[in-house]
């Protein structure tokens, strides 16, 4: 159960944020960051097994490095506003079960010695 709550989490994370980018890419509205981030600490704490931290913090890493740098270089193109904001509300969600992931992480390594 634990895991379909999680899967859903990371579905509708992924619809917010591009109904949000797509609606409001000028003035993206303040409640949409603290949804997005409540939705990524649900997919952190319900969605990654333990077989699955390492390769989700890598990729996590990845993603939001990558994301970060296309916001500011898609600026420029003709959807850029509308993608930047979209690329920035991604990393509003993925950056908080990254760092549950993360902390679930450290806990179970310093705990084992």
């Amino acid at each position: 159960m634990k895991g379909f709550i999680g899967a859903w989490a990371f579905i509708v994370g992924l619809i917010v944020a591009i109904i949000i980018a797509i609606l409001g890419a000028e003035t993206v509205p303040a409640w949409s960051f603290y949804l997005l981030a409540l939705l990524g600490l649900i997919v952190g704490f319900l969605n990654v097994t333990e077989k699955q931290v390492m390769p989700f913090l890598l990729a996590s890493i990845a993603f939001l490095v990558t994301f970060q740098s296309l916001a500011s270089i898609v600026e420029r193109l003709p959807l850029g506003e509308m993608l930047s904001a979209f690329f920035g509300l991604i990393t509003v969600f993925i950056g908080p079960a990254a760092a549950v992931v993360a902390v679930k992480e450290l806990f179970a390594v310093t705990k084992s010695r």
